[in-house]
């Protein structure tokens, strides 16, 4: 018996070095394949067919048994009859193309953004519109600069552009959204938050207690104005706020430079409102949500979704990204902190 135990064991040690020899094959086949190519793909779905799906099955579930097999039928001539013209309807019809952007602290989803950006710069035609489901509580100034700068790109182009807020555009968010042509609120979504913000912790009165010093060597006057480990100087003080109102100064240019009727000093407080009270103050051009408005689209022109995807690494489709999620982790900490100043009290 204890042979056969010593025999089985050396089976299943055999049958494991095997299974981990081909998975480290596989892998190793994985890396090569993904080493070429193109890193992302590009994703589209016509809403408009999937809201018709999505009818039809509410419409069968609804009917009684002995309709369900009239109704197919029926449906699957309507399909015919739209195959035989729908090369004509379609060549008459414009496009909306739909695309969404998340924001977090750094604005990361800019990259794809941009991407997706150029996709519709290509394949747009006169009349189409791009819409834009936004949703940021702002973050970085540069960050989201740039962000803006690629949502300008389709004023610059000449395409219709309306952004839609459901939930929260707000500082950074509200840079994007105010490049639209149209800006469209729901009544409950926060924007606004016109206004820059800093913050920096000092230790340096910890230190000096116990009696450690810290040397900030600079080359410049102004290379550093405030530290977080050395003395800062009311000096420093009055030129990091000096720095700060220029940006906010920057800021408030660049949204009355796209909405003109705006009084932007009387918005510019760094105070956020609500969907109504933001039109009361003309941040924003109507009221609703983001489906109703491509629901209504839907009535005469055909609306495509269109998502940039990236490829995960050989890393990450193994688990290796545990710093990433470490980071992720933080930033989420820190937005959700950020974005409980919305939170009704």
């Amino acid at each position: 018996m204890n042979e056969w135990f010593g025999e089985l064991g050396m089976f299943l040690a055999q049958l494991l070095v095997v299974v981990v020899l081909i998975a480290l094959v596989m892998v190793v086949v994985a890396r090569s394949r993904s080493g070429g190519g193109e890193r992302s793909q590009i994703k589209l779905e016509e809403l408009n067919a999937r809201r018709r799906r999505r009818l039809r099955r509410l419409r069968l579930a609804a009917s009684e048994p002995a309709a369900r097999k009239r109704m197919t039928k029926a449906f699957r001539r309507d399909d015919k009859t739209r195959g035989k013209k729908g090369d004509a309807d379609e060549s008459a019809r414009s496009t909306v193309w739909v695309l969404d952007f998340h924001g977090d602290l750094k604005a990361s989803g800019t990259g794809k953004l941009a991407e997706e950006i150029t996709a519709v710069l290509d394949a747009s035609s006169e009349g189409d519109e791009v819409v834009v489901r936004l949703e940021s509580p702002g973050g970085l100034v540069h960050a989201y600069g740039h962000a803006a700068a690629e949502m300008d790109r389709l004023r610059q182009a000449g395409l219709s552009t309306t952004v839609c807020v459901d939930k929260v555009a707000a500082s950074g968010g509200y840079l994007m959204a105010c490049c639209a042509d149209r800006l469209r609120a729901a009544p409950f979504a926060v924007l606004g938050s016109i206004g820059v913000v800093a913050q920096l912790p000092n230790v340096h009165r910890l230190l000096k207690r116990h009696d450690i010093d810290v040397d900030v060597l600079t080359a410049g006057q102004y290379k550093r104005t405030l530290t977080v480990f050395g003395e800062n100087t009311e000096e420093g003080r009055e030129k990091f706020l000096a720095e700060l109102n220029t940006v906010h100064d920057l800021f408030k240019r660049y949204v009355a430079e796209r909405r003109p009727d705006l009084d932007i000093e009387a918005v510019a407080t760094g105070e956020a409102w609500h969907g109504t009270e933001a039109l009361s103050r003309g941040l924003v051009d109507e009221i609703g949500t983001s489906e109703a408005y491509l629901a209504e689209r839907m009535k005469d022109a055909k609306v495509i979704a269109l998502s940039i995807q990236q490829r995960r690494g050989l890393a990450e489709r193994l688990g290796l990204s545990v710093s990433h999620g470490i980071e992720r982790s933080v930033e989420r900490g820190l937005e959700a902190l950020d974005a409980s100043r919305w939170q009704k009290r």
